[in-house]
């Protein structure tokens, strides 16, 4: 009687259904209409040819926006325009530790991207991989809340976010960047679709994308997109997301090391001109001094292409809901930006759990009673 028991209670154990009540349906067009669907696919949107479809190019800096590498972001992107005479705009996955807010402040008025990457950056991947919704709501729509605050700029402003080291954590992440009012999220790489490369897509609907950093998302979270980020490949056919994390590269000659940035452009440029990623840490620069002559090189390149736009994952974005030829009507006007203002402010800082005080500035006429952190993120 006992064996029967025991046997009849594994039995339920093993057969208890999952709730797949909002696991995604497969996408099909008829189903997926724009402007606030579109299903996971390496056709450009709209019915043009290639020589009236925009090359975007995504040129983002994670983790901490400081005064070195601001710097270096004012040399390489102020007082440049694209085709369409609109600014260029590079984005800024910033994380919060040693990031001063006025640097944030001057990037974003000056028409940049102000993205998410977590207040803590927590150094364990599990962590990332294994978070609660509670606890991403805690990183995510706590670093929105805090860089509104400090870097004075709108809340509404903020529409992208990037989980550290691209750990994925299921749907999680995806249906609280949803939740807190984000449009899209650039953390997901892809090997499989990089030549034809895949666009930018939405998810209402089953994403066929290849999980190389898993788990990765399968329930249905509407309107929310997704930016893929199409990896590279290095001089050994190895692949890579983040261009500093390529390996095989000519790094003792600029011009080397530029021409390999083209090789890799030139994949979706002279294919399907899906958006082409360049995306480093904040510290790329600071490894190899030639890596900054490469890349200006790079961008003075492109600046010399007329079908070739610099913008961000969000103008990208804008441009899939409704897109047009370039230059035809209809074609997006400049972004405006509100300069809001910022008073710079120094102050010495208590965290909770460490022994020094920590130097935060920030945009603001009154130092916070604490260091701004999860559960606090306006140092309350």
């Amino acid at each position: 009687m006992k064996v029967i028991l025991i046997t009849a209670i594994l039995i339920g154990v093993a057969t208890a259904a999952p709730d797949n009540s909002r696991a995604a349906d497969p996408c099909t067009a008829s189903k997926c209409t724009p402007p606030d669907c579109r299903c996971p696919s390496t056709t450009p949107p709209g019915d043009l040819e290639t020589s009236q479809i925009p090359q975007f190019v995504f040129f983002t800096f994670d983790d901490a926006i400081q005064i070195a590498n601001s710097d270096i972001y004012t040399d390489l992107f102020y007082n440049k325009t694209n085709p369409d005479g609109c600014p260029v705009a590079a984005t800024f996955f910033m994380s919060h530790e040693y990031t001063d807010y006025t640097k944030t402040h001057d990037l974003y008025v000056h028409g940049h991207e102000i993205a998410l990457h977590s207040i803590t950056h927590e150094a364990l991947t599990d962590y990332w991989k294994e978070i609660s919704l509670d606890d991403l709501k805690k990183e995510f729509g706590g670093e929105k809340t805090l860089i509104a605050k400090f870097a004075n700029i709108p809340e509404e402003a903020i529409k992208g976010m990037r989980l550290p080291f691209l750990q994925l954590s299921g749907d999680n992440s995806f249906e609280v960047g949803k939740e807190i009012g984000l449009v899209y999220d650039c953390s997901w790489p892809t090997q499989t679709f990089r030549n034809p490369g895949l666009w930018p897509y939405t998810l209402d609907y089953k994403s066929n994308q290849d999980c190389s950093i898993g788990p990765c998302p399968e329930d249905s979270i509407p309107g929310f997109w997704v930016v893929p980020m199409i990896d590279w490949t290095d001089q050994g056919n190895n692949v890579c997301s983040m261009v500093d994390a390529c390996v095989n590269i000519p790094e003792d000659d600029a011009d080397a090391l530029s021409q390999w940035f083209i090789d890799n452009f030139n994949i979706q440029y002279n294919g399907n001109r899906a958006p082409f990623g360049f995306y480093v840490h904040a510290a790329y620069f600071n490894v190899n001094p030639l890596r900054l002559d490469a890349y200006k090189k790079f961008v003075d390149y492109l600046q010399g292409l007329d079908d070739v736009f610099l913008v961000t994952p969000n103008q990208a974005i804008q441009w899939i809901q409704n897109p047009v030829a370039i230059g035809a009507a209809g074609w997006p006007e400049c972004p405006t930006v509100e300069d809001a203002g910022c008073t710079p402010l120094t102050c010495a800082l208590e965290k909770v759990d460490e022994e020094n005080p920590i130097y935060m500035t920030f945009c603001g006429s009154e130092c916070p009673a604490a260091y701004p952190w999860l559960d606090n993120p306006t140092g309350e």
